[in-house]
């Protein structure tokens, strides 16, 4: 059984507590920046064992007659197309994902905003787009000079010519498809302009990571600067709290080097600023629920070496940069560790030398390490798969899952009628072959039963996987990495 180190049920409890206080604290009314991911925080989970990827969001739906959703997105992402990397889709097209997905919750989504508006053909084009769905749009305008020239943000010139977002719930909570969306900007601009209009509100920050209350070389903070090495985010001890509380806690630096700016702008709005500190500003409790730190150590070390491979591999594609890989270097020696404290690494090179070809490792719940190699009727991801479903479901190595005269057919098929030049089985391929085969053998049904058992499961594979095995084994749960190399010297790979 996965061991455990977070408390989700406290999170959620004290969670959505201390967001109704911070309400309380502002007259009735805030406007809450909401950074990371709302739905499917699966960099959470990994690294506080125990939280839920759509905790969040649930706490969302514990204050849901209280709230409202405002979905920001910079109209120059509009006009570049560009794209999520986790989900593979360009950021308008998620707006209209998340609006779908924060209904289902049945949480009210207010209105979409344009920030960063000029007139762009593709964010002209959206906003009908958006408002032929019935959905209320606004735009914000590009200020000079910010965040730095207070006097020309907080005029009739900078957020005052933005449009003011009408909103009827207590709590505004300014969520984004990415970072640079522009969160910030929308929360203070319209701080600004309910000031004008004489209401009451106020603004807080809603960050899981890096985690305030944790020191500032715990794992779990230094698997968030992995997380965000493209990003160049520096964790980093607030020096504001320490100089008006005499505490250390920990931010990030990009909080930390606009605060006295945020400062600026909170004194000229209110009259005196509310906050003391960035870490003043957030309401993350996350920390407060680590019931077992060990844990979270150990599951933070394995996130930062498996970003580190992304990395490697990402470079070997062409799609990463060396100061990505550098920085998750760097950060694996702040915690000490290295990629043989990953023990699939070894297991699947190992294999690899002494087979002469492809392999890969997985490490199954109870800490054995099973392996597979490349087959001339299974690749070695796939190999692995069949011997670790076997493992758990007690079935002897020696048994086979499928015949040869399961899974030659699919061969011929994908050679000889869809153009394929790979005639070994991808893992989804094997699944597939699996379920049918398991209509009428036994062994194969057990092994199907035990597909659950995997999530969570470390794996790795000698070479770099195709995208369909890779997709497959994120969605088993599989934690799986690769060494940055080919299994061909071919120029082109798929």
């Amino acid at each position: 059984m996965k061991a455990i180190g977070f408390d989700n049920e406290k999170y959620l409890s004290m969670q959505s507590e201390h967001i109704r206080e911070r309400i309380g604290q502002f007259g009735g009314k805030l406007y809450l920046e909401f950074g990371g991911k709302l739905f499917d925080d699966y960099h959470a989970m990994r690294v506080l064992p125990g939280f839920k990827a759509d905790s969040k969001i649930n706490m969302l739906y514990q204050l849901r007659e209280d709230a409202e959703i405002v979905i920001v997105i910079n109209a120059n992402d509009i006009e570049k197309n560009k794209v999520r990397g986790d989900l593979g889709i360009t950021y308008d097209m998620d707006v209209l994902r998340l609006i779908d997905a924060f209904r289902g919750y049945g949480l009210t989504v207010g209105s979409v905003v344009l920030t960063r508006f000029a007139n762009q053909a593709s964010a002209v084009a959206y906003q009908k787009r958006l408002e032929g769905l019935g959905i209320k749009v606004y735009r914000h305008y590009p200020i000079e000079g910010y965040p730095a020239d207070v006097s020309l943000i907080l005029s009739d010139e900078g957020f005052g010519k933005n449009d003011y977002i009408e909103t009827k719930h207590p709590l505004v909570v300014i969520t984004a498809p990415g970072p640079g969306s522009g969160k910030m900007a929308v929360c203070l601009s319209q701080l600004y302009n309910d000031h004008k209009r004489g209401v009451e509100a106020g603004y807080a920050k809603f960050e899981t990571f890096p985690i305030w209350n944790l020191p500032l070389y715990h794992p779990v903070n230094l698997a968030y600067e992995a997380a965000t090495a493209d990003l160049n985010d520096v964790n980093m001890i607030d020096p504001w709290h320490l100089e008006a509380y005499g505490k250390t806690t920990v931010n990030y630096n990009r909080d930390v080097e606009v605060f006295p700016v945020l400062r600026g702008m909170f004194s000229r709005i209110y009259g005196e600023s509310p906050y003391k500190s960035p870490t003043d500003m957030g309401v993350n409790m996350a920390g407060n629920c680590i019931v077992d730190d060990a844990v979270t150590r150990r599951a933070s070390e394995q996130e930062i070496i498996r970003r580190y491979f992304t990395a490697l591999c990402d470079l070997r594609k062409g799609s990463g940069k060396p100061e990505i890989a550098e920085k998750i270097k760097l950060l694996m020696e702040k915690a000490g560790i290295g990629v043989e404290d990953r023990p699939v690494v070894a297991a699947a090179n190992t294999r690899a030398a002494l087979t002469g070809g492809p392999a890969a490792a997985l490490e199954l719940p109870n800490g054995v390490i099973v392996s597979g190699r490349t087959t001339p009727l299974l690749g070695a991801a796939s190999a692995m798969l069949l011997n670790a479903l076997k493992a758990l479901a007690d079935i002897p190595d020696e048994v086979k899952l499928m015949s040869p005269e399961v899974i030659e057919p699919i061969q011929h098929l994908k050679v000889d009628h869809l153009g394929g030049h790979n005639p070994r089985l991808h893992v989804d391929e094997i699944l597939i072959a699996l379920t049918i085969c398991a209509r009428t053998d036994e062994n194969a049904a057990r092994a199907m039963d035990q597909l659950g058992a995997l999530r969570d499961c470390e794996a790795h594979s000698s070479v770099i996987l195709s995208p369909v095995d890779v997709s497959t084994f994120k969605k088993l749960g599989v934690n799986l990495t690769c060494e940055p190399v080919y299994q061909t010297k071919k120029l082109y790979h798929k």
